[in-house]
């Protein structure tokens, strides 16, 4: 299916993976968001599961091999082109994605830039905001960092 003008929504899966309290992140290398940081993730191959397709793409845009843990949020990404923006015209979005983000422990691999990733930065919670991520992955984040602190006081 094409991600631009589809038929129908895409799904889009993403993984945050934090260690020693930081959260790693990933410049982007096409669109949507070509060269904005971001959560590591993709689209779902037909096939997979949700889960499958998280360790999938963690293991492609970072060389990392993932468990997936638990479901932070579920949300949708509609992204109109200028023309249908301007004229208010909603029936043609360029980009429609319904994503689910997961939080992730690592289990084994190196963090690297892979396949459309330009460059990997680990961030704590504090140094986010000099990432200028959507507002959306920001919310996702501080979600993944407060889950994360649940997890260790309970294991």
């Amino acid at each position: 299916m094409a991600r631009e003008y589809p038929d129908r929504p895409v799904v889009g899966i993403g993984g945050v993976v934090i260690e020693n309290e930081r959260a790693l992140l990933i410049k982007r290398g096409s669109e949507p968001l070509l060269g904005q940081w971001s959560i590591p993730g993709g689209t779902l191959e037909l096939g997979e599961s949700l889960q499958q397709g998280v360790a999938r793409e963690l293991l492609e845009e970072t060389g990392l091999e993932v468990r997936v843990l638990d479901m932070i949020e579920a949300f949708d990404r509609i992204f109109l082109d200028a023309a249908a923006a301007n004229s208010n015209d909603r029936s043609r979005p360029k980009y429609h994605y319904v994503i689910v983000d997961y939080l992730c422990e690592r289990l084994a691999g190196k963090a690297q830039a892979g396949s459309d990733v330009t460059d990997i930065a680990y961030a704590t919670e504090q140094e986010l905001e000099k990432f200028q991520m959507t507002s959306t992955a920001m919310r996702v984040l501080h979600r993944a960092f407060a889950m994360d602190r649940g997890r260790r006081k309970t294991g």
